[in-house]
């Protein structure tokens, strides 16, 4: 885009941890999805990474929100704000006047009417002219690039922060999906709730991260097991400092559970679909996308317990963003985009 550009074209995935943004055809924004305000004059004070880095440390004077909660807008406000200053960090091009913004927006594949209307206005209130918005697994199935237009089914399933996506795909459009809201942040919950009532030690959320990162696993055996992982943090009961190795099969055993229903709702998903789709799944596999897709040995758990190959994609993190990306430069080839 040069002098006389009249458009700024942006994707954006818009997720319940992070928010990506490709401009250009790379990825020029990748941070998290937090806005940090001002109590005084409720304005923002910062977003995303350095907005983080304030989660618990501003007292009564700055308050950190994560504006969305399961996939969905929790805090309009904030979420316009964070747009609007994700959308700033785009590094800045020579142009005689501002452009007017088209957006191409990633929504979860269960949103409702009054969720994806949420998402328009937050994107048009931060400033874009033309907003159009792609399904997650559609855009995952793209970045990983799939030909979702084909008469071939095709299965994906995303985990994110907030929500995970399931959906089966054929000729452009979603043949059976199933959305449900047990994801990332379910998965630090579980730790936080078993490092309490197993070893007496407080951690919030990001420590919960951090854990699952480094010894996060959905089997209690793996061939290549990570490291023990030491957690630093305050007894419960004495408040004095606690220093407590964790390894991966007691992450395995607390987070057990909300793996589970992730694998009754892949379950589910399969159930509603067409006996002519399904064998094209079973002959392709399923791909699985989103940071969850990291979590060791969590293929090869669904793989055994299906029976139908599951293959992590490539960029796992990045594959819903690329897809929205693809979407960004087709607005008007794509008929499955929602205006």
């Amino acid at each position: 885009m040069g002098l006389f550009s009249f458009t700024q074209e942006i994707a954006i995935d818009l997720g319940t941890a992070n928010t990506i943004i490709i401009c250009d055809d790379k990825v020029v924004v990748d941070e998290p999805s937090v806005v940090a305000i001002s109590a005084a004059d409720n304005k923002m004070v910062a977003v995303g990474r350095r907005a983080q880095q304030m989660i618990g440390k501003g007292g009564n004077l700055i308050r950190t929100v994560r504006p969305l909660r399961d996939g969905v807008i929790a805090d309009f406000y904030a979420c316009e704000m964070m747009i609007r200053g994700m959308i700033k960090m785009i590094p800045k091009q020579n142009r005689l006047f501002t452009p007017s913004i088209r957006m191409v927006v990633c929504i979860p594949s269960g949103s409702t009417e009054v969720e994806i209307r949420a998402v328009r206005d937050s994107s048009e209130h931060a400033g874009a002219r033309e907003v159009y918005m792609i399904y997650e697994p559609m855009a995952a199935a793209i970045g990983m690039g799939i030909d979702v237009e084909q008469p071939e089914g095709c299965m994906v399933v995303d985990i994110g922060g907030g929500t995970t996506e399931i959906a089966v795909m054929s000729l452009g459009g979603i043949v059976a999906n199933k959305s449900i809201k047990i994801a990332g942040d379910d998965l630090n919950r579980d730790i936080v709730e078993y490092m309490g009532r197993t070893h007496n030690l407080r951690i919030d959320e990001p420590t919960a991260e951090r854990i699952k990162m480094q010894v996060g696993s959905a089997l209690p055996e793996l061939e290549e097991a990570p490291e023990d992982y030491m957690v630093i943090g305050p007894n419960k009961v004495t408040a004095l400092p606690m220093q407590v190795p964790i390894s991966y099969q007691e992450i395995a055993h607390c987070m057990d559970k909300s793996i589970a229903k992730i694998e009754s709702a892949i379950l589910q998903a399969l159930e509603a679909t067409p006996s002519e789709l399904y064998a094209d799944i079973v002959k392709r596999g399923i791909y699985l996308t989103g940071g969850g897709a990291l979590l060791h040995g969590l293929s090869k758990r669904l793989t055994d317990k299906i029976t139908i190959p599951f293959h992590v994609a490539e960029d796992p993190l990045h594959a819903v963003a690329r897809g929205t990306g693809v979407a960004l430069k087709n607005v008007h080839n794509f008929g499955f985009l929602i205006r």
